[in-house]
């Protein structure tokens, strides 16, 4: 009788253990950015694959959902700044964010906007500095102090850090604008502050900017023009959301010690 019972909580035990370990919570892979990576409407329901569609809609895709979750938190409209200070955004995704996440980080495209306006008041300082503005918005009416752009990207960098994740930082992806042939990139400017930033806070750094320029200068002007967007020269339709998807992928895989590969479905 005894051995019955000493058998069947052997037997109980290890199925508790199995439970755990199928069960327990896997990482989550944390998108955050502007519309470039999620676009407002970001469904396709009313215009399908000419409408404007983000590269993270189809991150997922390259990821093994029995191991790990991918969420896209990005919003259109939002720059590293508006992004950082809006409680019903990077606040409840850094509530979220525990040991052993990943979250990737590319701002920029409204970045470049006015600090100061009555419309969006979304710009932020130029560089990668701790230099700071002093204003009172004109949207809100409030006292704001303006940061560099780099100095946001910093503060996501440190905050998921400091929750036991790991941070990537990207520069923004190129706009649908060339000259003699070659796409316009932005290696002086977003994409060093980038990377300064992402060196300055440990973080990984994708130069996404360059590998999908690279893939635009070798496809060709008229090619990506037909291919990848429609009217607007600042997001992609579905076929460019793809491409840069894929260009998010190439430089995770470039980069070996990253252990975000490990969940992918093709390594």
């Amino acid at each position: 009788m005894k051995i019955k019972i000493a058998l069947t909580t052997i037997v109980a035990g290890f199925c508790l253990f199995c439970s755990f370990v199928l069960f327990q919570d896997k990482p989550t892979f944390y998108l955050v950015g502007d519309s470039t990576v999620k676009n407002g409407q970001d469904d396709g329901q009313r215009k399908g694959p000419q409408g404007q569609w983000g590269w993270g809609h189809y991150i997922h895709e390259y990821f093994d959902s029995t191991k790990i979750n991918v969420e896209n938190d990005a919003l259109g409209g939002t720059s590293s700044r508006t992004f950082y200070n809006n409680p019903k955004l990077w606040p409840k995704v850094i509530a979220k964010i525990k040991a052993g996440d990943y979250l990737i980080i590319q701002f920029g495209t409204n970045d470049a906007s006015p600090i100061n306006d009555s419309t969006r008041a979304r710009g932020t300082i130029r560089n990668n500095s701790d230099s700071v503005v002093h204003i009172t918005n004109m949207l809100t009416h409030q006292p704001e102090d303006v940061h560099s752009y780099g100095w946001y990207v910093r503060q996501f960098v440190n905050e998921a850090k400091a929750k036991g994740a790991t941070a990537i930082v990207c520069p923004p992806v190129p706009r649908n604008s060339w000259k003699d042939g070659k796409i316009n990139r932005n290696a002086d400017t977003w994409g060093l502050w980038a990377s300064q930033a992402a060196a300055q806070a440990g973080a990984y750094f994708i130069d996404l900017n360059k590998i999908i320029c690279d893939q635009y200068d070798q496809e060709g002007e008229e090619h990506v023009k037909a291919t990848y967007y429609g009217a607007d020269a600042t997001h992609t339709i579905e076929a460019g959301a793809k491409a840069s998807s894929a260009c998010v992928i190439r430089g995770i895989k470039a980069i070996p010690d990253l252990k975000l590969n490990d969940y992918l479905l093709n390594k």
